[in-house]
């Protein structure tokens, strides 16, 4: 019988009571919500009722209860403290991206779990989607040769709302580019490996929130490959197909709607093998493709329950804290290029 993992949540609200708990914390194997808390009482409360679960009025109280990790899904500015918190009580720690506000206050976060000896995961749920493993086993694997570009799109309609963190760079750390841009780049860097530098655009273009609405950033990878992230907050919803390109010197892997919060897309992959010779006319004709249609996987449930893994086996999850701080090391760089004009190049430790 396996360890059951007893959860508490901080930031009930928001993606939490919309996915996290719904389809993750109630769904998966081996795991029971014991507590929640979120700094709305009304909306907290609600939650405790609609999961069955005890409803706490602070974090402390949360961190004494019969817990062995914590998913947060706070706003961006307070996930140091309460990573360090939750390190400090000794309770194993999702957060959700980005893991902190800089790089510093990652660093802080990452130096405090080890200290505690706490595992430190974060919430980068799109790199375990079925058809994101099956395209990452065909490019392990050689079929896509040599990675050439890639492109990751996540946009959205975000207008102005009142109290929305995300729109805020203080609460929230940036806009598109730091909020739905941290998926993208974590997809790009799981295919492609470690980028050696990076260009970027940010502006707003069509709301006045502070934050920016849009953002384009162009990559260079280690290896030799390229690839862009465009993410929006001022596209409609139904008009942006969230796409991944993934090229290499033996064919493409094609997607739209893999990128966001469902399970489901449509992905192909168009595969040339070694013999392909020059075509002196670029025939684009024939081709249909190699359908990729692996058994869905919710996102959620599949990342709690590799945290829930990575604590009975005592090892970092794949979704650990390197990958949060690369993540955050390479959305800091863009922010770098995009005030200053130039290409940064990635400093890694």
């Amino acid at each position: 019988m396996k360890q059951v993992i007893k959860w508490g949540v901080i930031g009930s609200g928001g993606i939490a009571r919309r996915r996290t708990i719904p389809e993750g914390l109630m769904q998966a194997e081996n795991t029971k919500l014991i507590a929640v808390y979120d700094t709305d009482p009304r909306v907290n409360s609600e939650v405790a009722v609609q999961f069955g679960t005890q409803a706490c009025d602070s974090i402390d109280s949360l961190l004494s209860s019969d817990i062995n990790a914590v998913y947060i899904a706070s706003p961006a500015y307070v996930h140091m403290e309460q990573v360090v918190a939750c390190a400090r009580a000794k309770k194993h720690i999702l957060c959700e991206k980005p893991l902190g506000m800089t790089v510093e206050e990652t660093g802080r976060m990452i130096a405090a779990c080890k200290e505690a000896g706490v595992l430190l995961g974060v919430g980068l749920m799109m790199r375990f989607h079925s058809q994101h493993q099956a395209a990452l086993q065909l490019i392990q694997e050689g079929k896509l040769g040599k990675p050439v570009y890639g492109r990751a799109q996540l946009s959205c309609w975000y207008p102005p709302i009142e109290g929305a963190w995300r729109q805020v760079p203080a609460l929230g750390g940036g806009g598109s580019l730091m909020d739905m841009g941290g998926h993208c780049i974590d997809l790009l860097q799981m295919y492609f490996g470690k980028i050696k530098s990076v260009s970027c655009f940010i502006n707003n273009h069509i709301h006045d929130y502070a934050s920016e609405d849009s953002a384009v950033a162009t990559f260079l990878f280690k290896g030799g490959a390229m690839a862009t992230v465009d993410t929006f907050f001022c596209i409609p919803d139904s008009s942006s197909q969230n796409v991944l390109e993934l090229y290499g010197s033996k064919g493409s892997i094609l997607a739209k709607n893999t990128i966001g919060q469902g399970e489901a897309g449509e992905m192909i992959a168009y595969l040339e093998g070694d013999d392909a010779g020059y075509d002196a006319a670029q025939s684009r004709e024939g081709g249909s493709g190699i359908v990729i249609t692996p058994p869905p996987v919710n996102t959620y449930r599949a990342e709690i329950e590799e945290f829930n893994s990575a604590i009975r086996e005592n090892r970092p999850p794949v979704n650990n804290h390197e990958v949060g701080r690369l993540n955050q090391l390479i959305l800091a760089a863009c922010y770098e290029s995009a005030r200053s004009g130039k290409t940064v190049e990635i400093e890694y430790e």
